[in-house]
């Protein structure tokens, strides 16, 4: 069974639809590997930079504060102990990374599996954005609201840095409910999270050089 999906002009209005590849666009969703693709995702993006000094790296403390005997006080080597104020912190976190790998196959799987449910609930294609005569916001927004889309979360997968797309860069800088990607940078979290995802014609092209069966 061949997935298609509608075309639409850039007056908003459809313009019959589009043959996707099933193999790509037709897919069981696994929802498992999908969720293990979001938990990479964000654990990858976590900048683990929390950081607390420990008793070797606190300023200070190199003398001992009093004798060892006779003092009548528990005996004391620093005063950047951790039993001190302004001491060191026991255990406390270090800079790490979160980061952690998937094998290619799932991966590639995840993506597909959210292409799948994008097709079938909420993929639209545009032919390219070269209607946009100029990098303003208006005119994207103009598109938007003829799409009936106004307020909802957008993805937009396009090559931007193509010459029909020339102005789509500038003109969705300052819309934050749009979120603009290149067809090979696709995220699974991106795609879950949209409300729609607006792709072109030839960012479908690119996606089933990607990701196609004979890859």
């Amino acid at each position: 069974m061949s997935v298609t999906v509608e075309k639409v002009t850039a007056e908003g209005k459809k313009e019959g639809s589009v043959n996707l590849a099933e193999d790509i666009f037709g897919v069981t969703p696994n929802v498992h590997v999908m969720h293990l693709a979001v938990r990479r995702e964000l654990a990858n993006s976590r900048a683990g930079s929390a950081n607390t000094k420990t008793r070797a790296e606190v300023r200070g403390g190199g003398r001992k504060p009093w004798k060892q005997k006779g003092t009548g006080r528990a005996r004391a080597g620093s005063i950047r102990s951790p039993l001190w104020r302004g001491g060191g912190v026991i255990f406390g976190p270090q800079p790490r990374s979160f980061a952690f790998d998937m094998p290619k196959k799932m991966r590639r799987l995840a993506i597909k599996s959210a292409l799948s449910v994008a097709a079938q609930e909420k993929l639209q294609v545009v032919e390219n954005f070269e209607f946009l005569s100029a990098p303003k916001t208006k005119l994207l927004n103009e598109f938007i609201e003829k799409l009936g889309l106004k307020e909802k979360k957008i993805l937009v997968l396009a090559n931007y840095k193509a010459e029909e797309n020339k102005h789509l860069y500038l003109a969705a800088r300052n819309l934050p409910e749009l979120k603009l990607r290149l067809p090979l940078n696709l995220s699974v979290k991106d795609l879950i999270l949209a409300d729609s995802v607006i792709a072109t014609e030839q960012a479908l092209e690119e996606i089933k050089e990607r990701f196609g069966s004979h890859v």
